[in-house]
């Protein structure tokens, strides 16, 4: 029995461990961001996903949300907050529905294909998320955050394509758009490393 629950402790501080490290990366590669062409430029993709995914395959969706939380806790130690919490709130729910979705899937049947399938789910989930996140809370507390109008945002994704005249249809011309090329990008970086870092992982 001691046997055992000795074991159990090592394998759950090597858990915590990992999740730790792959904090840490998150964190790190939350520091290198760019905009894109289609989308006004306070949004910044990143690849603070990545590792994110990565322990959520090989360690399970809740391993998956953990490294999230950790990524988003860290960052509002560093970095502060302009909109009292609720940007790192919306945030955590809008990264956490890729990554758990994902890693849910990919947990139950361990192949490529399933793996493909948690990336799509993960990211049609993401850009649902992300829609609602934007419209319903991100873009009204930026909006007091900064004094500026929504109108003004919606402005300036009207500079980068005309179809867009309202909040409706800057969420999906914008946001949208900008969570599954997002979603994308992720996947085929997971996708192209996951087997080389699995053992680590793993070990």
């Amino acid at each position: 029995m001691k046997s055992e629950i000795s074991v159990n402790q090592r394998g759950s501080a090597k858990v915590i461990a990992k999740v730790g490290v792959l904090s840490a990366v998150a964190t790190v590669l939350m520091l290198f961001d760019f905009p894109l062409w289609f989308a006004p430029n306070f949004y910044q993709l990143d690849f603070s996903e990545v590792p994110v995914l990565l322990g959520a395959f090989a360690l399970g969706p809740a391993a998956g949300a953990a490294i999230e939380l950790v990524k988003i806790l860290i960052n509002f130690v560093l970095n502060g907050t302009d909109t009292g919490g609720v940007g790192e709130l919306a945030n955590f729910i809008i990264g956490c529905s890729l990554v758990i979705p994902a890693g849910f899937i990919y947990k139950h049947n361990k192949s490529y294909k399933t793996a493909i399938i948690g990336f799509i789910a993960g990211t049609l989930a993401m850009a649902i998320a992300g829609a609602f996140m934007n419209y319903y809370l991100l873009l009204p507390v930026y909006s007091k955050v900064y004094g500026a109008p929504v109108q003004a945002f919606i402005e300036m994704g009207k500079a980068l394509n005309p179809a867009i005249t309202d909040l409706k249809t800057f969420v999906l011309y914008a946001v949208v758009p900008f969570n599954i090329f997002k979603g994308i990008v992720v996947s085929a970086a997971v996708l192209l490393i996951y087997k080389r870092i699995s053992p680590i992982l793993h070990k």
